[in-house]
């Protein structure tokens, strides 16, 4: 774990996380990595919310993720009832950050994308702009959709996708925990050589998604993949930045 007051890392064999304040004078992501006796858990929480509400609803997220999973999670349950446990994390997640949110953090809110994996499945959820990217042989075959007013212009055929990157309005989040509750899952065959990127938007709003692909795909560890992930949007965020890189 990095001491720098500015930046938090955890970096294990096969996956790293890490997450620096960027554009900003506090630092309202969070992440999670968690091992279980037969799976990998990772989590990529954004807050939403001033007087650093945000990051009390992040880290709320993160937590009740991981002790839903740490208290509840039998090795080797179907698909189908981890899909189950997820959902009741998110809905957990979204009660205490509500019961949390009084005084000066009334309408605090978060993101959260996470993703299960085990052996060649990986399934993910997801609330709100973070994100979640499967790069297979130097492109990106699979991503998580945002939950955002860009996107749903994106989908109306109303602005381009480049065109939502620069969009004044693209920090607007239609789904959070805590705020307006959603989530959506994908289930993702994982293959040799995957590589699976998690992000807030202090990375993807600002950093060329073809740059991304670049850096991922070149990389020769998850801990290599994300420093220089971070390095490359820093110059650029004006947001908070956190990464989590897990490597087949």
């Amino acid at each position: 774990m990095s001491t720098d007051r500015k930046m938090t890392g955890l970096f294990l064999p096969f996956v790293a996380g890490m997450s620096h304040v960027g554009g900003r004078f506090n630092n309202e992501d969070s992440f999670l990595i968690l091992r279980l006796p037969d799976a990998c858990i990772l989590a990529v929480a954004d807050g939403l919310g001033g007087h650093s509400a945000g990051e009390v609803a992040s880290k709320n997220a993160v937590d009740v993720l991981e002790e839903t999973f740490s208290e509840e999670y039998e090795a080797g349950i179907p698909a189908y009832m981890v899909r189950i446990l997820l959902k009741k994390a998110y809905e957990l997640a979204h009660s205490r950050i509500r019961e949390n949110a009084v005084g000066e953090r009334k309408g605090m809110g978060t993101t959260l994308v996470t993703a299960f994996i085990r052996g060649r499945e990986a399934i993910i959820a997801n609330t709100g702009d973070s994100r979640a990217h499967l790069v297979r042989n130097g492109r990106i075959i699979a991503r998580t959709k945002d939950h955002s007013l860009v996107q749903e212009l994106v989908d109306k055929g109303e602005i381009t996708p480049e065109e939502a990157r620069r969009h004044p309005m693209r920090n607007i989040v239609t789904r959070a925990l805590g705020i307006r509750f959603g989530v959506d899952f994908y289930e993702w065959e994982l293959k040799k050589g995957d590589i699976l990127l998690l992000s807030s938007d202090g990375l993807h709003d600002y950093v060329d998604e073809g740059k991304i692909v670049k850096i991922v795909s070149h990389g020769k560890s998850a801990e290599e993949i994300v420093r220089k992930l971070i390095e490359e949007a820093l110059p650029v965020t004006k947001d908070n930045v956190t990464v989590v890189v897990w490597r087949w």
